[in-house]
């Protein structure tokens, strides 16, 4: 892992402890219109996450975790608040400034990988290079070994994916969330389709990354995992219920409130 990461970052927002936050949001809130009203998927958000922190997001089905990750990531938009990664506000973009953004900012992990199945993983790995030109053209396949190393599978590059076992493909997909060097990683419930020694080798790895500097947000239904990450927010009705850090309670703003 690049031991610059933290300075090729660029410049963060100021987080509530003194330190930089690579992550900001500020009053965020989703509704949704649906044939019984309007639904309230995230209420009054205040969230500030750390440079190289791994944070965990847990709760329930229908707490707002998936909504909270597409909000962070760009794919979906705030009803209102304001959201800001890296110093970069990402409200206000249109939908090219979002994807030119989220493919230099943020690298996504899926549960079920989503790998293309006709290209190799070595390719699955260049293909955010290539659509962002992040790297000259001659760099890419190079980094792409490199980065397939780093995570523990240089040998797989040139095999397709349904050739890898499950553990296997969710490192590749790792490694092309890691391709463009983004500064943060959201990770969507990234372990769920693994078994529990695949499943710990993985968040053994998000922890490898997090203290090279990279953020790691994972999203997860299962608590436990809480015991792997620095930082964990219980989502419960679209608010944010606790904020656990260093094996302590944090009240959350909106809890300290209401």
């Amino acid at each position: 892992m690049d031991p610059n990461r933290r300075m090729r970052h660029g410049s963060g927002v100021a987080g509530s402890g003194g330190g930089q936050s690579l992550i900001a949001m500020h009053k965020v809130s989703k509704s949704y219109e649906t044939p019984a009203g309007t639904f309230a998927a995230l209420s009054g958000i205040d969230l500030a996450v750390c440079r190289g922190d791994f944070l965990a997001v847990v709760g329930k089905s229908g707490s707002g975790k998936s909504t909270l990750i597409n909000l962070l990531t760009g794919i979906d938009r705030p009803t209102s608040g304001e959201i800001l990664v890296a110093g970069e506000a990402v409200t206000g973009k249109t939908e090219s400034q979002l994807a030119a953004w989220r493919g230099r900012s943020v690298g996504i992990v899926f549960q079920f990988f989503q790998l293309l199945p006709t290209l190799t993983v070595a390719e699955n790995v260049m293909l955010p290079m290539d659509f962002c030109a992040t790297f000259p053209a001659g760099r890419r396949r190079g980094r792409a070994l490199d980065l397939l190393g780093e995570v523990g599978i240089a040998e797989q590059a040139d095999k397709f994916p349904a050739m890898l076992s499950g553990g296997q493909q969710q490192r590749a997909a790792i490694a092309r969330a890691l391709a463009n060097d983004p500064p943060l990683i959201v990770a969507d419930e990234p372990t769920g389709n693994l078994d529990s020694h695949t499943a710990e080798d993985i968040l053994t790895l998000f922890s490898r990354l997090a203290a090279a500097g990279v953020t790691i947000v994972l999203v997860t239904h299962e608590r436990d995992v809480a015991a792997r990450v620095d930082r964990t927010i219980v989502l419960a009705d679209g608010r944010i219920e606790s904020d656990t850090a260093g094996g302590r309670i944090r009240a959350s703003a909106q809890t300290a409130a209401g």
